[in-house]
C-alpha cells in the first residue's frame, strides 16, 4: 500500500503524520523547529528526519514496509523560488538519510513544498478551498479558490506588519499604558497590570524588562493575555486595543475575499492560533463583523491540524 507524508515545520515544532491512501494517520511524530530561516538547513534536516522516525516507527507497530509516494512540507518562512530549492535539497537528503526504515518511492510532482499558512488552511477546512486567519504571535491572511487562485495578505513578521498579532497587541498595550503614566492617555488599568505581572515596582521599570533583558519576539507577545485581561474587565483603553485589532484583521480577511472570491460565494475561513482564545471575544466579534460584509461564509475553528492537511495536500498529487 502507498503511503505518504505531511511535514509542519513551524518556528518552535515540528509535526509529521503518516497516512494512508484512504487519508488514515497511523503515525505522528514530533520533533523541534524546523524554520530554516531562523535555525539553519542542517539544525531544519534534523529536525523534520526525527519528526518522520517518530511517526514511521509508531506506524511501524502494525505495518512493517512502509513506501513513501508523495510528501508535502509545509514551513514557515518558505515562499520564495529560492526557499523551494533549498528544501527539494533537504528531500533528497531524507531520501538517502541510513536512519529512516522507509522505502521512497518519490516522482517530482509528488514533493508538494509550501508555506505553513497553505496546509492551515487545507488541515483547518479538510480541503483546498476557503481562508485560513492565522492569528498568534504574528499574522497571515491566505486564501485559495475553487480556481486555484491564491491570495496572501500580511505575515511581514513583527517590524513590517503582523496586524491583530499577539505581538501588536502586547506592543500597544504597554504603549497605552506607558503614555497613560505620562499623562498623554485617558487612566488605563493596563499600567497596574503591567506592574503586577512583572513584578515592577514602578511602570518605568518596562525599560528594563524590554530593552536590557533584551526580550524578544516571542517573550514579548506572551504578554498580550495582559491587555485581553484588561479589555475583558472592561477597560477603554484596552478594549480599544482589542477592537484596532480586530478591525486590522477584518481588513485583511476582506482584502483576500476580493481578491480571489466571487461575491454571494458560498466557504470557509477558518481562525487558527492564540489570539482566538481571547477572552475578551475576539473570535465573536470577528466573525459577526465578517459575516456582516459577507454573509454566505461560515467562520470555523480547525477540523485538524496542519500537519493532517499537508498529508491531504500529498494525497491530492499523488491521487492525481
Amino acid at each position: 500500500m502507498p503511503y505518504v507524508l505531511g511535514i509542519d515545520g513551524g518556528g518552535s515544532k515540528t509535526v509529521c503524520v503518516l497516512m494512508d491512501d484512504s487519508g488514515q494517520v497511523l503515525g505522528r511524530g514530533e520533533a523541534g523547529g524546523s524554520n530554516y530561516q531562523s535555525i539553519g538547513i542542517e539544525a531544519t534536516f534534523k529536525s523534520i528526519q526525527f519528526a518522520i522516525q517518530v511517526a514511521i516507527n509508531e506506524a511501524r507497530q502494525i505495518i512493517n514496509t512502509i513506501t513513501i509516494e508523495a510528501i508535502c512540507l509545509g514551513l514557515a518562512g518558505v515562499g520564495r523560488a529560492s526557499d523551494i530549492k533549498v528544501v527539494k535539497n533537504l528531500v533528497v537528503e531524507l531520501q538517502n538519510s541510513k536512519v529512516l526504515p522507509i522505502t521512497w518511492s518519490l516522482q517530482p510532482e509528488n514533493i508538494v513544498i509550501c508555506n505553513d499558512a497553505f496546509i492551515a488552511l487545507v488541515g483547518g477546512i479538510g480541503h483546498d478551498v476557503g481562508i485560513v486567519v492565522a492569528v498568534g504571535t504574528g499574522s497571515i491572511v491566505f486564501g485559495r479558490n475553487q480556481q486555484g487562485n491564491t491570495k496572501r495578505v500580511g505575515g511581514w513578521g513583527y517590524i513590517l506588519g503582523d496586524e491583530g498579532s499577539a505581538y501588536k497587541i502586547a506592543v500597544a498595550g504597554m504603549n497605552a499604558a506607558l503614555k497613560s503614566y505620562d499623562g498623554r492617555e485617558m487612566p488605563t488599568n493596563l499600567v497596574e497590570a503591567f506592574k503586577q505581572h512583572l513584578n515592577l515596582g514602578n511602570i518605568e521599570d518596562l525599560i528594563e524588562v524590554i530593552y536590557q533583558r533584551k526580550w524578544g519576539v516571542k517573550q514579548i507577545a506572551a504578554l498580550a493575555p495582559i491587555v485581553d485581561l484588561a479589555a475583558d474587565s472592561g477597560d477603554e483603553i484596552a478594549n480599544n486595543i482589542i477592537d484596532e485589532a480586530v478591525q486590522e484583521l477584518v481588513k485583511a480577511t476582506s482584502t483576500v475575499i476580493d481578491a480571489i472570491f466571487i461575491p454571494d460565494s458560498i466557504y470557509e475561513v477558518v481562525t487558527t492560533g492564540s489570539v482566538w482564545l481571547s477572552r475578551s471575544k475576539i473570535h465573536e466579534t470577528f466573525s459577526a463583523s465578517i459575516i456582516k460584509k459577507f454573509p454566505f461564509i461560515q467562520v470555523i475553528y480547525p477540523r485538524f491540524e496542519p500537519a493532517y492537511g499537508a498529508g491531504l495536500l500529498a494525497l491530492y498529487t499523488n491521487q492525481n
